[in-house]
């Protein structure tokens, strides 16, 4: 079973020891793979695949103590041996023994800080997982090449610049439709022209139009009137 044999510490030291401790695994489940398979059988109680700091591997029962010494791997991985196809139950395997590397390299890095966690987890990182290696599927590349970042970037800005483009066109077609549309609309108060970056508001009576400052009334305010009447056509109204 997992011992702490040398208590790494260190984020180089915390990774030497995953490195050795997959390396292990990595073996069992490809140039070991017949006697590994030989020790899994099914007839035996919970048996677990452990990688050593020695690149070395075993499989055994968990430990006895609790808690154990070391995050343990996953339970009773010889039951599937006979009900999966080899394929299926090794890339199984190779799951679980990920999840188990990950547990021990950040058990041993609890006191890391931040900086320090995150060093250790791109170095991790930038290796294949076991499960990759099994399955044999390459790991995706997040990193591009400078020339297909610059690329992309230059790819990104110029859609950016298009689009920026295409929207400023039609605010401007938008604008100026408004503007043909109401570019004779005499505000119903002030006889001033109609400007479309200032409010304005229609009577709903007798259809003019007046500015927002001239009838007191805010954008926020017309928000709430279902119809609005203007100073005049509320006169009319009330006129006995």
């Amino acid at each position: 079973m997992a011992s702490i044999s040398s208590s790494p510490r260190t984020v180089e030291e915390i990774f030497k020891d995953y490195s050795a401790r997959r390396a292990g695994i990595l073996r069992a489940l490809t140039n070991d793979v017949e006697e590994f398979s030989n020790m899994c059988d099914p007839e035996k109680e919970n048996l677990c695949l452990y990688g050593h700091p020695n690149e070395t591997w075993e499989v055994n029962l968990p430990a006895d103590e609790v808690p154990p010494e070391l995050p343990e791997p996953a339970l009773g991985i010889n039951f599937a041996r006979d009900g999966m196809n080899r394929i299926d139950w090794l890339s199984l395997v190779a799951v679980h023994s990920d999840c188990w590397l990950l547990a021990v390299a950040f058990f041993f890095g609890a006191r890391l800080n931040r900086n320090e966690r995150k060093r250790l987890h791109s170095l991790i990182n930038d290796l294949p997982t076991v499960f990759e290696v099994i399955a044999e599927r390459k790991p995706i590349q997040d990193k591009p090449s400078a020339d297909n970042g610059s690329k992309s970037r230059g790819s990104m800005q110029r859609t950016s610049d298009v689009q920026a483009k295409s929207t400023a066109k039609l605010a401007d077609e938008s604008c100026d439709e408004d503007e043909e549309e109401h570019g004779e609309t005499l505000c119903g108060c002030c006889d001033g022209n109609y400007n479309a970056d200032e409010f304005w508001i229609g009577c709903d009576i007798c259809e003019r139009w007046f500015h927002g400052k001239c009838v007191k009334i805010t954008p926020a305010k017309a928000e709430g009137i279902k119809q609005y009447k203007c100073p005049a056509c509320n006169l009319k109204r009330h006129r006995p």
